[in-house]
C-alpha cells in the first residue's frame, strides 16, 4: 500500500481536476451532459484511477491502474483539443492543460517503470 497523500502524481492530478471542473463552468449550457460531462469524467478519472490502484495490494495491481489513469489523461487531451477547435476555451487554456496532462503522464509512465522494477 502506498500513502496517497504522498503521491506528487496525485496531488497534481487532484489539482488538474479541479481546474477542468472550473474550466467547463463556462461553457454552454447545451454541452453540460455533452463534452463538459466526458471533460470532467476523464479529469476525475485520472486520480481516481491513482487511488485506487495505490489501495490494491500488489505492485502489479498498481501498475494496471496507473495504465488506466494514463488512458484518461489521453481522453482528456483529446476532448480538450476539441473545446478549443469549438472555441470553448483559449489556446493558452489549452495548452496550460495540456502541458499538466504531459506532466502527468511523464510522472506516471516514470512510476510504472519504478513499480515494474521493484520485482
Amino acid at each position: 500500500m502506498h500513502n496517497l497523500q504522498e503521491l506528487l502524481i496525485w496531488q497534481k492530478a487532484i489539482d488538474l481536476s479541479v481546474h477542468v471542473y472550473k474550466l467547463v463552468a463556462d461553457f454552454p449550457n447545451d454541452e453540460r451532459y455533452g463534452l463538459s460531462s466526458q471533460l470532467k469524467r476523464s479529469a476525475i478519472s485520472i486520480p481516481s484511477n491513482i487511488a485506487e490502484g495505490a489501495g490494491r495490494n500488489s505492485e502489479n495491481e498498481f501498475v494496471h491502474f496507473l495504465g488506466i489513469a494514463n488512458g484518461s489523461s489521453y481522453e482528456l487531451q483529446t476532448q480538450i483539443v476539441i473545446a478549443h477547435k469549438l472555441s470553448f476555451i483559449s489556446y493558452e487554456e489549452m495548452n496550460f492543460v495540456c502541458d499538466s496532462v504531459a506532466e502527468i503522464q511523464k510522472m506516471n509512465y516514470g512510476f510504472q517503470n519504478k513499480l515494474r522494477n521493484k520485482k
